[in-house]
This record gives C-alpha cells, sequence and structure tokens, in this order.
C-alpha cells in the first residue's frame, strides 16, 4: 500500500526529488524532506543502497508520501529511471557524499539516482558531506569544479563537527540552509552563480544594544534574517565572507562564513572599520543604533525618588559614511564598493522614496538598497522588497519575495560594481 500525505499541492508546489548519499549526515535529510512536504511540494527520495543503511526505507516514504526505490527494476513499465528526472523541477543531493559525486561526474547510471541524475534538465544542487580531507582532496576539488561547469550548484559545506572526535570543513549545513537555497533556486533558478569567487566581502547584520543600565537597553527590531541571507549567498557565490553580526532572531549562522559579534554600535564600527581593510566590498545591512545613552547606570535604575525625568542620549559614529570617507582618505582602497540599507518610511515632508535618495546622496555610498518598513514589514518576517537606488542616479524597483531572493538582486548589483572599470 502506497503511502500518502495529508498536505495539500498549491498552485506553486514543485516537484522536488530529494537524493540522500551514504554517508552520517543522511539523518538531516529528514528534516529537509519534512520542509519541503510541509511547503507543499510533492517529493520524491531516492537514496543510494548505502543511504538505506543508515536511514530505514519506511523512514523516506512515511515522510515523503510516495515509495522510496534505490534500482531501476523496480516498476519498470512506468520507466522511473527516465520519468523522474524529466519531470523534476529540482533536484537536492543531500548528502552528496565524495562517492556519489564522482559517479556523477563520471555519467554512471548504475542505480535509480545516477540515472534520474542523467536525464534531469531542472537545476541540481549538490550538497557535498564528507571529511576535511576527502572534500580537500584533488580529484573531489576537480569532481565539484566539474558538476559546476555543467550548470549544477555544488553548495560550500560547513565547518564544525565531523564524525568522531573530528572538525573541519565537510559538515552538512543545517536542514534550514539547505531548504532555503533550494527554496531560492525554486524562485530564480540562476541565483547562484560562482561570480564572486576571489572576492573578501565584509557583511553586517542585526541591531545593536545600547545599554541603559545592567537590565535595560535601548534597541531595535531588525532580526538579522536580510544581513545573514546575503552573507550566505555571498559565500555560495564564492567570496570569503566575514559576517559582523549583532543582535539577532531566529537565525543560523550560514555555512563557509566567518562571523563576528558585537552587541553595540561602538563595536560595530570597531568591527566593521577592522574588516573592511583589504575588502572588495562591505555591506551594511545591520540596523545600527542612531544614538546611545550618554552615561549607563552601573546598577538597575529603580522606580522612585531617584528615576530619571529625561535620558540624555549621545549621537553615535555613522558607520556607513565613516566608510565612504575612509575610502576617500585612502585607508579603504578606491575600488572598494560600499553598499548601504536604509529602512525608511513616508511622512509629511515625502515618501520612502524621497528620504532614500536623500540618504543616497549624504552618505555617499554606491548603492543603498531601501526597504519601507512598518506594518509587518522588512522587520522579523522572512520576505522583503524595496529599490535598488545607485550613486549614478539609476533606480531599479525589487518585486515582494523571501529575503534570500532580496539577498541574490542585491549581490548582482554588486558584482555590476565589482565589475566596473577602474578609474
Amino acid at each position: 500500500m502506497t503511502p500518502t500525505t495529508a498536505v495539500t499541492r498549491t498552485p506553486s508546489a514543485k516537484r522536488i526529488v530529494v537524493g540522500v548519499g551514504g554517508g552520517i549526515a543522511a539523518y538531516k535529510s529528514c528534516s529537509l524532506i519534512r520542509s519541503f512536504t510541509e511547503s507543499g511540494h510533492q517529493v520524491r527520495v531516492i537514496p543510494t543502497e548505502s543511504a538505506l543503511e543508515f536511514i530505514g526505507r519506511a523512514t523516506f516514504e512515511a515522510l515523503s508520501g510516495n515509495p522510496v526505490h534505490t534500482d531501476v527494476f523496480t516498476d519498470v513499465p512506468k520507466v522511473p529511471h527516465v520519468r523522474i528526472g524529466q519531470e523534476a523541477d529540482l533536484i537536492v543531493i543531500a548528502p552528496a557524499t565524495a562517492d556519489l559525486m564522482a559517479r556523477a561526474v563520471g555519467g554512471r547510471a548504475d542505480d535509480l539516482l545516477t540515472a534520474t541524475l542523467l536525464t534531469a534538465r531542472c537545476p541540481v544542487m549538490f550538497v557535498p558531506a564528507m571529511h576535511t580531507e576527502m572534500w580537500e582532496h584533488p580529484a573531489t576539488v576537480a569532481n565539484v569544479a566539474t558538476l559546476r561547469e555543467r550548470g549544477a550548484t555544488v553548495v560550500e559545506p560547513a565547518s564544525g563537527r565531523l564524525t568522531g572526535s573530528d572538525t573541519g570543513a565537510g559538515r552538512l549545513p543545517e536542514p534550514e540552509e539547505i531548504f532555503a537555497l533550494a527554496s531560492l533556486l525554486i524562485e530564480r533558478s540562476d541565483a547562484l552563480p560562482r561570480d564572486l569567487v576571489g572576492r573578501r566581502v565584509v557583511v553586517s547584520a542585526g541591531g545593536t544594544r545600547e545599554p541603559l543600565d545592567p537590565v535595560r537597553f535601548l534597541g531595535n527590531r531588525s532580526s538579522g534574517k536580510q544581513g545573514y541571507a546575503i552573507a550566505r549567498l555571498a559565500a555560495q557565490r564564492g567570496a570569503d565572507v566575514t559576517l559582523i553580526s549583532g543582535i539577532t532572531s531566529g537565525v543560523a549562522v550560514p555555512a563557509a562564513v566567518d562571523v563576528v559579534h558585537v552587541q553595540t554600535a561602538e563595536q560595530m564600527r570597531e568591527a566593521v572599520d577592522k574588516q573592511a581593510l583589504g575588502a572588495d566590498a562591505v555591506i551594511m545591512s545591520a540596523a545600527v543604533a542612531d544614538f546611545r545613552p550618554t552615561t549607563v547606570a552601573t546598577s538597575k535604575i529603580k522606580k522612585g525618588a531617584d528615576e530619571p525625568d529625561t535620558i540624555p542620549l549621545t549621537r553615535n559614529d555613522d558607520i556607513l559614511a565613516g566608510l565612504v570617507q575612509a575610502r576617500r582618505d585612502g585607508v579603504l582602497a578606491a575600488a572598494t564598493a560600499i553598499v548601504g540599507f536604509a529602512a525608511e518610511t513616508g511622512d509629511a515632508n515625502g515618501d520612502v522614496l524621497t528620504h532614500a535618495r536623500a540618504k543616497l546622496a549624504r552618505k555617499g555610498c554606491d548603492l543603498l538598497v531601501v526597504n519601507p518598513v512598518g506594518d509587518g514589514k522588512a522587520f522579523e518576517v522572512d520576505s522583503n522588497d524595496g529599490w535598488l537606488l545607485t550613486a549614478d542616479g539609476r533606480e531599479q524597483a525589487l518585486d515582494h519575495g523571501s529575503k534570500a531572493l532580496m539577498a541574490s538582486r542585491v549581490l548582482d548589483a554588486l558584482t555590476v560594481l565589482l565589475n566596473r572599470p577602474s578609474k
């Protein structure tokens, strides 16, 4: 009896093939499959025989709601080794072992998964997982390059704990990150080109906290999701990425990204100034506090006769304007691309774009990403929209979509900046 699933496919639902290689990280594929099905997609799981040593067939069938086979001789009249690949909208291989990628490069078709890869004409995403020595071996490096040359997306692995006591590059990214990248490829199949290889990119993200006393602080509603999405995609597009992270909510550290954690605006400025040296681009997506309390109480401010009537504030340094000035002064290279963000609302003096244009002129950055905020927009949500404004007066509307899609558009514009002729 074929398992069924209660998930109803929506008009935007896709046919997703999840290939599972034979590695210990196969357990993470279960969460990935669940994310796809809960989003309304139709999922077909194709494990290798080795993968079934780690996860049972019944688990994959229960999670996907579809039968699971590994060979090309089951259900021959439906020609699954051809049909599955032909009908798929996206194939995600997680984990992609060194052996599985080598077989894919060699054009093998000795099981259902490799045969499916040969017939697929949809986007294919390999998510490697293996020991560091295997990931760095010249054979694997060459195989990854070949897969990318043929149009497949090969995700950069995370670094961290591997099998046993070993640590290093080669860890499978978390299912949430794999799902985010896969979902982006559904939105936009060309979102992950390798166009930032050799570039060093600094990204700031999240909010800042300015302490009032040991308990309270001035803060904002930034979750850090947009900046983290930019850092994640920049790394997957080949950049060497440093993420300077303020206070965040509900986001995980992206794979293949170095992270510097800060809390206050002053700490953010110091970290950005340090990391910007030698960078090809700095993307200031953090929501940095404009003001901080002039004095910080050493003990908790209590109600009563000693409570303050007002809290004096001091203006924080403008990090974005400081970067532009550092470039003018030669501290940063003249070719350094500087990207700012503006969260804006309209008021009696003008609409969002009016204020954004004035901010771009005032800040002097190369590109300004403008997000309208309020009424559930931009902050603490998974979607975004707005405009891209360039220093030479061009404006591009950004349709509403995921923050990953917004990040891909920002990086497209950044690539144009980085490839501009030198003055």
